[in-house]
């Protein structure tokens, strides 16, 4: 059993379905309107990078459906919950679908954006990995991200927030995240080559081969 790709598997997973939930809060940051998801959401890139160096494209876009799959499964719990008849005693259900009841909207959004981005994210890894003859991981791993977290942001800003906040602040919204973003894309990179180093020495004792 590959426990790093597990783990690194299971990061990707938590990170997609955390990121979801808190995307619903908007926080003011920098002079910029963000969701809080800006924070988490950057964890599942650095991820499906690893998986695709290491194990290839083909184990990358597994993980990438498993996550589409669970996100669906996700949705069904918590409207599950939320339509539960309350204790009488409990006193925060109008809270708890003030924060829960933007889920939906908030997946739908994020599945939309979260395909678009991650698999043009395997995509263009792969492009740059030949393009480079397998050589100089932080080119493949900025050029791909950086290009992926511009859609991942104009998708999902424009199909979460629509319509709820005006125009301009929607495109100020969209730039933003995506300035947050690029910060995060550079400081992935050095630890991008600390996982991929530390999972590709599972795979030698495994007696694996790394995919090109």
């Amino acid at each position: 059993m590959q426990k790093r790709f597990l783990f690194i598997a299971f990061l990707f997973l938590t990170s997609l379905l955390v990121s979801n939930i808190v995307a619903s809060k908007l926080v003011y940051l920098w002079g910029m309107i963000l969701p809080a998801a800006v924070f988490v959401f950057p964890i599942t890139f650095l991820a499906t990078d690893t998986i695709n160096e290491v194990w290839g494209k083909d184990r990358a876009k597994e993980v990438i459906w498993l996550g589409f799959l669970m996100n669906l499964v996700m949705v069904l719990f918590l409207q599950l919950a939320r339509i539960l008849p309350p204790a009488p005693v409990w006193e925060q259900q109008q809270a708890f679908d003030a924060i829960l009841g933007m889920v939906p909207r908030i997946v739908v959004a994020s599945l939309g954006a979260y395909l678009v981005s991650q698999l043009h994210d395997v995509w263009a890894f792969n492009f740059w990995k030949k393009v480079t003859s397998g050589k100089h991981l932080w080119l493949r791993n900025c050029f791909s991200t950086a290009t992926s977290q511009l859609m991942d942001s104009a998708v999902f800003i424009s199909v979460a927030f629509g319509g709820t906040v005006a125009l301009p602040a929607l495109v100020t919204m969209i730039f933003s995240q995506y300035l947050v973003k690029l910060l995060f894309v550079l400081i992935d990179t050095p630890f991008c080559y600390l996982t991929v180093s530390w999972a590709k020495k599972e795979v030698k004792v495994c007696g694996g081969e790394i995919q090109q």
